[in-house]
């Protein structure tokens, strides 16, 4: 067996390298027989104190590190870049693509056969997908889970959703600095990663029906001891997929793709996923364009009441029976016989555990908190790629409305100007914004669900048509059309959108359009200057150099498909 490892092209040697390889690895402590064949297992850790929801992982890659020991497998940890949401400026999505080039050369260049990925924040789980997906390894992910509910003045608090809310009313005075500060804690009790169907626990969910986490990882509780025995439990599975040779490229297939589409509509998973998606997609060769989230998820109905699109939290899916049965919920609609980590198919993986606990966590097929709930793509003039929506976290009325347009030139210059008395808006216009998007920010920030003026939120007012080419968070609500693709930066229409145009929102026709016309769109580009770059060295000149629009998930072109795992030079 250990002439078909990997590793052994390391320690397996006779000559002069050999001796290099094992020699300084003996510095840790470890005995000769740690090199006599067993397979070697990396794990991708993106613990740091900078990125809070995955501070606790120091802990989980030891427990790994036991089920691969039990399983006979030699674990080897290993740091890349890890990309906190809450801290890491300007936005951790400029980082993302990095990130991704960390993982994929860390597991190509190192004695790795198989390698499990501690996954948490936000970016942490794409970017290690990504770069996995480009060496084609066994892999398994092990998320870090969602924080324990909030609690605050009797009443459950979800993060990230409750900022939105808390910021609010502390503009309309409903709400002091003090109450805020005590909020804070209460937002944030425990280990783990936002508990709102964010973007973290969207990309659990993603990763869970893509068949990447053993069945029923997604939902548990950072704190929550069987947290600890998932991640053991997938130490000892991954030794076992080295020795099937079952590489990720088996379970991200093209099914497996539609799959996740379907279930993140049906858990009211976050508008990112549609980038984070596509970009997997298009790292391991599965063509997915932007028109297949709506296609098989926008009819998909809403099954799990979960913040922002319900009323409850993470810890009380994973009560109410957890993703598997979502699953179950979906069995006429999923593909059926594609493999998983476990070497089964999801049926088979559920099979004993679809009971539902709490049927007001998580609705019946037949009876959904929302018949049609998936994100929506909608086109035209200004977004001739698409644009998206999140339908459950918007306004019923306010998804067909036409609206006169309040623009601003970037994000300064809305920060400058929401909040002036004699601003021109009222809950009637549509708030645009410009220059957010991949290159234009750069980066893509999530400030595509502005706030709300503040003269419009004392009247009562709580929604109103956002428009940009940046995101949002997964934790957040309200009518935001995201994404928009040309996107400002590059020469989009929405570069030219000026105050006043009135601006037309049909989702149920799946239609964004600029009441302007040809000849007028064409003199203002005549106008128009490409804006001076945000940089012009280093990784962020590279990027936006190298960036592809959000329609095609925002990677860099020249990561697109995989390069394999053979390394073919010694270093010595």
């Amino acid at each position: 067996m250990g002439k078909s490892l990997r590793s052994h092209d390391w320690f397996g040697r006779k000559d002069k390298d050999g001796i290099i390889y094992r020699s300084w690895m003996k510095n840790q402590g470890m005995p000769t027989d740690m090199f006599d064949g067993r397979p070697v297992i990396g794990i991708c850790n993106t613990f740091s104190e900078l990125t809070p929801c995955n501070a606790h992982f120091r802990e989980h890659a030891e427990m790994v590190k036991r089920g691969v020991l039990e399983a006979g497998g030699f674990p080897l940890e290993f740091p890349i870049m890890s990309l906190g949401e809450t801290l890491l400026k300007p936005t951790a999505m400029l980082f993302r693509n990095l990130a991704s080039m960390d993982a994929e050369e860390s597991i190509r260049g190192n004695p790795i056969d198989g390698v499990v990925l501690l996954t948490g924040c936000d970016k942490t789980t794409p970017s290690t997908v990504m770069g996995a997906a480009s060496v084609g390894l066994p892999t398994i992910v092990v998320p870090g889970g969602p924080m324990l509910n909030g609690r605050y003045k009797g009443q459950t608090i979800g993060s990230g959703t409750h900022v939105w809310k808390f910021d609010e009313d502390m503009k309309t005075g409903k709400m002091t600095g003090e109450e805020c500060e005590l909020a804070e804690s209460c937002m944030s009790r425990s280990i783990g990663h936002c508990m709102t169907m964010g973007t973290a626990s969207t990309m659990a969910c993603m990763v869970e029906s893509l068949g990447l986490t053993l069945s029923g990882a997604s939902a548990i509780p950072a704190a929550d001891s069987r947290k600890k025995q998932m991640a053991q439990l997938s130490g000892r599975r991954i030794v076992e997929m080295v020795r099937e040779n079952l590489t990720i490229d088996k379970i991200l297939t093209r099914e497996a793709f539609e799959n996740a589409i379907m279930v993140n509509a049906a858990v009211g998973g976050s508008s990112n996923f549609i980038i984070h998606l596509t970009a997997i997609a298009g790292r391991i060769g599965v063509k997915v364009n932007l028109d297949d989230f709506d296609n098989l998820g926008s009819k998909i109905p809403l099954l799990l009441n979960l913040m922002p699109s319900g009323k409850y939290l993470m810890e009380d899916f994973y009560y109410a029976g957890g993703l598997p049965v979502i699953l179950n919920e979906l069995k006429d609609k999923l593909h059926k016989n594609i493999i998983t980590v476990t070497g089964k198919n999801h049926h088979e993986n559920i099979s004993g555990h679809t009971e539902c606990y709490n049927n007001d966590v998580i609705a019946t097929y037949q009876d959904p908190l929302i018949p049609e709930a998936g994100c929506v793509v909608v086109k035209g003039n200004l977004a001739e790629n698409g644009a998206v929506i999140k339908p459950s976290a918007a306004t019923p009325a306010l998804m067909k409305h036409k609206g006169r347009a309040v623009v601003f030139e970037s994000i300064e210059d809305y920060h400058a100007r929401i909040d002036l008395p004699d601003l021109d808006i009222d809950e009637n216009c549509v708030m645009v914004l410009k220059y957010v998007g991949p290159v234009g920010y750069p980066g893509m920030p999530e400030v595509g669900n502005m706030a709300l003026p503040k003269k419009v939120l004392e009247k009562g007012i709580k929604d109103m048509i956002r428009i940009s080419d940046g995101r949002m968070s997964g934790t957040a609500y309200g009518t935001a059309v995201l994404h928009v693709s040309p996107e400002s930066a590059i020469g989009g229409n929405l570069a030219l959108v000026q105050n006043g145009d009135m601006i037309e929102l049909d989702v149920a026709q799946r239609k964004l359009h600029l009441h302007v016309s040809n000849e007028e769109l064409e003199k203002r580009r005549a106008a128009w200057q490409v804006p001076k770059p945000a940089a012009t060295r280093g990784y962020v000149s590279m990027y936006i150099k190298h960036v592809m629009g959000a329609d095609m998930g925002a990677d860099l072109d020249f990561l697109q498909g995989s390069s394999g795992s053979e390394v073919t030079r010694d270093s010595h």
